[in-house]
C-alpha cells in the first residue's frame, strides 16, 4: 500500500543564513538552530514531518562547524530514526550528501529547507500524494507583486507575474528517480532539486504550496514567522 511505503525527510540544515543575522551573538549561530518562539528553527520542521506520517525517517544536512546540534537538543531525536550528513560546497552537494542515507529506492523522499519552519503536515501529505502520481512534487505559491527581468547589460523589462511561480519545500520524489538525477555532475544551473530532475530528463509536477510557507532570510522574517505559528497554535487550540 502507498501509506506502507519508506518515506525520508531530508532537511537540509547547513547554511550559515548571514542575512539573517542582525547582531554578533547571532552571527555565531546559523538560522536554522536560532530560537523562534522558544524552539530551535529546525525543530519545527521536523515536528511537521513527524505529525505527517509519523513512520517517517529522518536525515539532517548539517554544516561541518555546527555538529554539537544532536547533543544541545537531545530530546528532538528521541522518537524516530535519524541519520546525518555534512553539508557540501552548494546545496547540490549538500543533498547529496543526504541521499546517501537512502537506503530504500522503492521510497518517497522530501527535500525540505530547515529555514521554512511554518509548513503544515497537510502541504507534506499534498506533496506526498503527488509524487506518488507523477513521481515528482514541487509545491509553489503565484507570484503577487510586480516582476521586472534585468539583463546583462542592466536594462530591465517587466514579466507577466501570471506566468510565474514562487517555488517552494519540501520539493518530494520518488527516491529511484531522485537518485539517479543526482548521479549527474554539478552544474551551475541546479538551484534546486527541481532543476537537477529536470535536467535528467524528468517532468516536474507543480503542487499548490502555502503563502505561510515563508524562507527566513531576513532578520524582520523571524517575527513573521513566530506570528504565523503564534496564529496556527490559537486556531488548533480553538477546535
Amino acid at each position: 500500500m502507498a501509506s506502507d511505503m519508506v518515506k525520508y525527510a531530508l532537511i537540509v540544515a547547513a547554511g550559515q543564513g548571514t542575512r539573517a543575522q542582525v547582531s554578533d551573538t547571532e552571527a555565531q549561530t546559523p538560522k536554522q538552530f536560532r530560537l523562534l518562539g522558544g524552539k530551535p528553527v529546525l525543530q519545527y520542521s521536523i515536528e511537521a514531518f513527524a505529525s505527517a506520517f509519523p513512520d517517517i525517517q529522518f536525515i539532517l544536512v548539517l554544516p561541518a562547524v555546527y555538529p554539537d546540534f544532536v547533543g544541545r537538543f537531545p530530546e528532538i531525536f528521541t522518537k524516530h530514526p535519524f541519520a546525518f550528513a555534512i553539508g557540501g560546497e552548494t546545496r547540490f552537494h549538500s543533498v547529496k550528501n543526504g541521499l546517501s542515507h537512502v537506503q530504500k529506492p522503492d521510497a518517497v523522499v522530501f527535500v525540505h529547507d530547515a529555514a521554512r519552519p511554518v509548513l503544515s503536515a497537510a502541504l507534506i501529505r499534498r506533496c506526498y500524494e503527488a509524487a506518488l502520481m507523477h513521481g515528482t512534487a514541487i509545491p509553489c505559491v503565484p507570484a503577487v507583486e510586480s516582476l521586472r527581468m534585468v539583463d546583462a547589460q542592466g536594462r530591465n523589462y517587466p514579466l507577466d507575474r501570471h506566468a510565474v511561480k514562487y517555488i517552494q519545500t519540501p520539493q518530494t520524489f520518488r527516491a529511484s528517480l531522485l537518485l539517479e538525477a543526482f548521479h549527474q555532475s554539478f552544474d551551475p544551473s541546479f538551484t534546486d532539486e527541481a532543476t537537477v530532475v529536470e535536467k535528467a530528463g524528468y517532468p516536474v509536477q507543480l503542487v499548490e504550496g502555502e503563502p505561510a510557507n515563508i524562507k527566513l532570510t531576513y532578520p524582520q522574517d523571524f517575527a513573521i514567522a513566530e506570528i504565523l505559528l503564534r496564529n496556527r497554535s490559537a486556531s488548533a487550540a480553538s477546535k
